[in-house]
């Protein structure tokens, strides 16, 4: 069993996000031990890009933010190596297809095992061409999320097959942020993947509310929380720490 599924075991998952390198890598390595301080089972990380087409304006700016203080993917990886001196918890990388192009695929994968990455999701990449990537995943004992939409209904049994770590569901139609109604009918989704996998299900895109993750949770296992995260790290920038874990303890009500 990998270690991003092990997450999920006996207990409803806390999944936060934040961008490497907003404001610093040396603050994104402290606000990763933060967030694990305050409860969070998993954490992604967002490598940063110039066009994030899943990301809503409050991820998109820190990716500007951050690349323009200079963050660069073999940075991160640096920073993920010195996060695994003092943490366990598992950890995913989000980024698109085109900096793991250019880095190269067995590259990429073998450098995430070195390091300690537990897995990836690449929201670019369609289900149908993932296999060229997969293969590489599978080679270095990575999860490669997969992700599963609103729109996917007719494609779920598909979709289902081969998944690992946990499957992103993405309930919210359009890009990252928060959002104070949700529509999807989560348990309908939620029964008919089931029907086809037993890797967990977590939910994401507008989640930002303690009220929510208890909704949620009662269908998914578990949820995923960005953008509020982001957006205080934009606000609080160096001085966060304490804002960020306030905030995601008082979303871990599984705990």
């Amino acid at each position: 069993m990998s270690n991003i599924k092990k997450a999920f075991e006996n207990k409803k998952a806390f999944i936060g996000f934040l961008t490497a390198g907003d404001p610093s890598l040396e603050k994104t390595k402290e606000y990763i031990l933060e967030m694990e301080r305050a409860g969070a089972d998993v954490i992604e990380i967002g490598i940063p890009f110039s066009d994030p087409i899943a990301e809503g304006p409050v991820i998109q700016a820190a990716n500007v933010r951050a690349l323009k203080a200079g963050c660069t993917l073999p940075k991160i990886f640096d920073m993920v190596e010195e996060v695994r001196k003092e943490t366990q918890v598992p950890l995913v990388f989000l980024t698109y297809a085109n900096p793991v192009f250019h880095y190269g695929y067995d590259a990429f994968c073998k450098k995430c095992q070195e390091v300690g990455v537990d897995g990836f999701i690449i929201p670019d990449i369609p289900y149908e061409e993932r296999g060229e990537l997969e293969g590489f995943a599978k080679k270095y004992d990575l999860d490669f999320i997969t992700l599963i939409a609103p729109t996917s209904k007719n494609r779920i049994a598909a979709l289902a097959k081969n998944t690992s770590g946990y499957i992103y569901l993405v309930f919210s139609m359009g890009v990252t942020g928060m959002r104070d109604q949700l529509k999807t009918d989560i348990s309908e989704i939620v029964q008919e993947i089931r029907k086809y996998t037993d890797t967990p299900i977590a939910v994401g895109f507008g989640i930002h509310t303690r009220e929510q993750v208890k909704e949620y949770q009662k269908e998914a296992d578990g949820v995923i929380v960005g953008s509020a995260i982001v957006r205080l790290i934009e606000e609080h920038k160096d001085k966060a720490k304490d804002v960020i874990y306030e905030y995601v303890n008082g979303l871990c009500v599984d705990k």
